[in-house]
C-alpha cells in the first residue's frame, strides 16, 4: 500500500488522492484531514494531529473493551468449571456413594439431580444458545431497528452502559473537534463522525445535528432532545458556538469524558471483580460441600468397620 501511495504521489497525485484509492486502510477521517491540511498548507501539523488523535482514540477504546471483556471472560470460565464439575466429577462420586448405599444429604441429592439434568438436556441448551446467537447475528446484519434496540439496551446496562455512553461521547467530541480544527466543514465532519461511532443511538443523534445545521441552526438544540448528550455537553457546545471556539470546546469535552471513562473503568473493576469472585466461590463451594459431606460420612463408616 505504501509503495503504491509513493508511486501515485511521485506521478503527480496529492497524498489525499493517493490515500483514497485504499479505503480499507485509510478511511474518510484520514483522507479528509489530509486534504484539509493540503488546502491550508499545514500538512505536517495535520499529520501530527492525526497521529495523536488515533493514539488517544485507540487507547481509550482498548481500555473500554478490557473493562467490558473482563466480566465476560470470568463468567465463561465459571460456566466451564461448573459444567466440568457437574458432568464429570459429580457422576464419579455418585457411583461411589450408590455402591456404598449411603443416605445422602439434601445438598448432595440436589447437586446430583442437577448433574443428571445437565447431562440429559445440556446438548439441547447448547443448540438453543447457538440458534439464538445465530438469529442475533442475522438480525444485526439485516435489521437496522434491531441494531438500534440492541444499542439502546447496551447503553442502559448498569455500570457498563454509562461507561459505554461516556466513551462514545469522548470519541464523538475528540473526532469532531479534531476534524473541524483541521478545517473540515461541519457537515462533512459530522458524516465522518457518525460512521466512526458504531452505535445506532448516538448515530441517530449525530444525524439530527446534521439536519439542524443544514437548516441553518446550531448544534446545541438537537443535542438537548437526545438522551445521549447530557447537560454538560450541550452547554459547552453552546458556549463554543457563541464564542467561535467550538473545536477547542469539543476537545475540552473529550478530555473531560476520557478522564471520566478512566474513573468509571476503575469503579467497574472494583465492583465486578469481588462480585464475580464471590459468585464463583459460592457456586464451587456448594458443589464441593455436596461432595465432602458424604465423603466424611464414608470415611467415618470405614473407620468404624476397621
Amino acid at each position: 500500500v505504501l509503495r503504491q501511495i509513493t508511486q501515485d504521489v511521485e506521478s503527480g497525485s496529492s497524498l489525499s488522492e493517493a490515500m483514497e484509492k485504499h479505503p480499507k486502510v485509510f478511511d474518510l477521517l484520514y483522507t479528509n484531514m489530509v486534504r484539509a491540511g493540503e488546502i491550508g498548507g499545514v500538512q505536517d501539523v495535520i499529520l501530527l494531529r492525526l497521529a495523536e488523535f488515533m493514539a488517544r482514540i485507540q487507547d481509550i477504546r482498548s481500555r473500554v473493551k478490557g473493562a467490558l471483556f473482563y466480566p465476560v471472560v470470568v463468567m465463561v470460565l465459571a460456566f466451564a468449571v461448573i459444567t466440568v464439575l457437574l458432568i464429570f466429577v459429580i457422576p464419579t462420586f455418585a457411583k461411589i456413594f450408590a455402591r456404598e448405599r449411603m443416605e445422602l444429604p439434601w445438598i448432595t441429592q440436589a447437586m446430583m439431580s442437577a448433574s443428571d439434568e445437565v447431562k440429559k438436556w445440556g446438548w439441547l441448551v447448547i443448540l438453543a444458545v447457538g440458534a439464538v446467537y445465530l438469529i442475533h447475528r442475522i438480525l444485526l446484519a439485516r435489521s437496522e431497528g434491531y441494531r438500534l434496540r440492541r444499542d439502546r439496551f447496551l447503553l442502559k446496562l448498569p455500570l457498563l452502559g454509562d461507561l459505554q455512553r461516556k466513551s462514545l461521547l469522548a470519541r464523538f467530541a475528540r473526532t469532531f473537534g479534531t476534524l473541524i480544527q483541521s478545517g473540515v466543514p461541519h457537515l462533512e465532519a459530522l458524516e465522518i463522525v457518525k460512521g466512526s461511532l458504531g452505535n445506532k443511538e448516538i448515530q441517530r443523534a449525530v444525524e439530527a445535528i446534521r439536519a439542524s445545521i443544514r437548516e441553518g441552526e446550531g448544534l446545541a438544540r438537537p443535542m438537548q432532545g437526545s438522551p445521549v448528550f447530557d447537560e454538560i455537553v450541550v452547554n459547552m457546545v453552546d458556549v463554543g458556538e457563541e464564542t467561535g471556539e467550538l473545536d477547542r470546546m469539543l476537545l475540552k469535552i473529550a478530555d473531560r469524558y476520557e478522564k471520566e471513562v478512566d474513573q468509571k473503568i476503575y469503579v467497574v473493576f472494583k465492583v465486578i471483580e469481588p462480585v464475580t469472585i464471590v459468585f464463583l466461590a459460592v457456586i464451587v463451594g456448594l458443589i464441593m460441600l455436596s461432595l465432602l459431606l458424604p465423603m466424611v460420612q464414608l470415611v467415618q463408616r470405614l473407620g468404624k468397620g476397621v
